[in-house]
């Protein structure tokens, strides 16, 4: 587990606009590690963290013209194993602590998975996921 920037953009809710944003980043070496994408009938916020969040903000200034903010957020392993999620989520609930959001990107079955939890306070996500039940 460890601390991590996320970006969130403002997109076109717009056929391959989505693509083209990935492919922007993918041609600055920039490794997209977990994405989700919410979208509205006008725009969609993208929200992604990568390998190097000081490079993809610059990439994404010289892109154009969008909305775009950075968050802390926790990146945090689990084995991608049936139960995983409930166990770290439940640590949570435990300790009364409610996230704003949670997304991730899995792995093939039995590797390790990489969830992200946004919460307006991380290091108190991170003491109830470290600690015992």
């Amino acid at each position: 587990m460890r601390k991590a920037k996320q970006i969130s953009v403002s997109l076109e809710n717009k056929p391959g606009r989505l693509a083209q944003f990935c492919q922007y980043l993918a041609q600055k070496e920039i490794n997209i590690i977990a994405i989700s994408v919410a979208e509205t009938s006008e725009q969609g916020v993208v929200r992604i963290v990568v390998d190097k969040p000081a490079a993809a903000l610059k990439a994404i200034a010289e892109c154009g013209p969008m909305t775009c903010s950075q968050t802390e957020v926790l990146l945090i392993d689990l084995p991608n194993r049936i139960g995983s999620l409930g166990k770290m989520v439940d640590k949570l609930a435990a300790k009364r602590i409610n996230v704003d959001f949670v997304y991730g990107s899995a792995g093939l079955a039995g590797r390790k998975s990489y969830i992200v939890v946004g919460a307006p306070n991380i290091e108190s996500v991170a003491r109830a996921i470290r600690s015992s039940k």
